[in-house]
């Protein structure tokens, strides 16, 4: 009878052992449970850009306003009634990287 009971109980303590402490038991459970919610996270950040992207291209089938801000943007589109004007900083580059001012350069060509 205590062989038995030996027995049980080494087989009990062997088998927790490979619940708690082995490579296949609740540490990978635990470790696949973390990832599981890190891609739920990520799923959730993807179906808002989703989300995003689909009223985006809804608005640009539909409305003129956004495909204007678009050409606007991207392709540098001016309306007819418009007038294009665009502002240059007035530090300029010489080929060997210094950086000159107009009245720099007005002093450095006179004689």
């Amino acid at each position: 009878m205590k062989f038995l009971v030996a027995a049980l109980v080494a087989a009990i303590v062997l088998l927790q052992y490979r619940l708690w402490v082995s490579d296949e038991g609740m540490r990978e459970v635990w470790h696949l449970e973390q990832a599981v919610e890190a891609q739920r996270a990520g799923n959730a950040a993807l179906a808002e850009r989703n989300a995003q992207v689909r009223a985006e291209v809804a608005d640009l089938k539909h409305g003129l306003t956004a495909l204007e801000e678009r050409a606007r943007n991207d392709l540098g589109m001016v309306a007819a009634n418009e007038t294009f004007y665009q502002v240059v900083d007035a530090t300029h580059r010489t080929p060997d990287g210094a950086s000159t001012t107009p009245e720099s350069m007005q002093a450095s060509t006179k004689p």
